[in-house]
């Protein structure tokens, strides 16, 4: 009995606390603190935001777009500084130039006599000077000129030279005027080497510069032969009709062949040969020699 008084009492004292407890959370003045608590929770996050907005050395600013130039824009603005840039060196140097060329006049009007006659002097000693250098390089001029000449000169003699001795010498085609002869195998004898020869000695006295037998270029070395029955010249055997080609006067040409008791009567009277002679304004020798070694000979330098 004791313990179950005890125990009822236990549980009135601890209903007794709750009721107390719920009486305190009903208090109007409890009441009243909650709302001023949130309140002031809400105003100091407001001001936080508004201390975190504000552009200060403490907070600066934060998530501020960058304006986004298109390239157009950019090249255009570039164009228009370098421009005025251009502009205003040009304006600078301009009025430096007009200050500068001002202050020469101004100096020459405020110098002395004794100066502008010592200027006027070293003006004439340049003058002087400049004159002594135009014509040193007159005359490196004219000396190169005339060296110019005279190797230009050299060399066309050289190239001429070269060339006429490269027709004599067979190593060139050449074509002029001349005489072309034809000689047909004699039906009283048969052509000989001897022959050959004499209207071949006849056509270079006359004059000719080129001559050419059949396909074989003439040089100073020419030569006929007879060997096994047949004609040979410079070691080629030649084959009737015989062809004379021979650049030089056409006149002189024909005369030494159709002179009488010539080397021409003689191939017809008695060899019984036909000869027949075609001049020509255009003979066209194309056939040349072949390059000689010479063992013993050398060029005198």
């Amino acid at each position: 009995m004791a313990d179950q008084h005890q125990f009822e009492t236990h549980n009135a004292q601890s209903q007794s606390q709750a009721k107390s407890q719920r009486k305190n959370n009903t208090d109007p003045e409890n009441t009243q603190e909650q709302p001023d608590l949130l309140h002031k929770i809400s105003q100091r996050r407001a001001q936080d935001r508004e201390n975190d907005s504000t552009e200060t050395g403490a907070f600066p600013a934060v998530n501020k777009a960058i304006p986004n130039l298109k390239p157009k824009t950019r090249t255009l603005r570039t164009k228009l500084i370098s421009s005025s840039l251009v502009a205003v060196l040009c304006a600078l140097l301009g009025y430096g130039y007009v200050i500068q060329s001002n202050n020469s006049g101004e100096a020459v009007e405020t110098m002395s006599e004794s100066e502008l006659t010592r200027l006027i002097s070293d003006t004439n000693m340049q003058v002087d000077r400049l004159k002594d250098r135009k014509e040193q390089l007159s005359s490196q001029l004219r000396s190169l000129q005339e060296a110019a000449d005279k190797q230009s000169q050299a060399q066309r003699i050289a190239e001429e030279n070269a060339a006429a001795s490269g027709i004599l010498s067979g190593r060139l085609p050449a074509e002029g005027p001349g005489v072309i002869v034809r000689i047909s195998q004699g039906d009283k004898k048969n052509i000989d080497p001897a022959i050959l020869f004499t209207l071949l000695e006849e056509l270079r006295n006359s004059g000719a510069e080129v001559i050419a037998v059949n396909d074989i270029r003439v040089v100073t070395s020419t030569y006929f032969a007879q060997r096994d029955g047949t004609l040979n010249c410079d070691g080629i055997v030649i084959k009737s009709p015989y062809v004379f080609k021979a650049i030089g006067d056409t006149t002189n040409l024909q005369n030494a062949v159709n002179m009488a008791g010539g080397v021409g009567s003689q191939l017809s009277v008695k060899y019984g040969a036909k000869v027949s002679i075609e001049t020509s304004d255009d003979v066209k020798i194309t056939e040349v020699a072949p390059t000689t070694d010479y063992q013993y000979a050398k060029i005198v330098e």
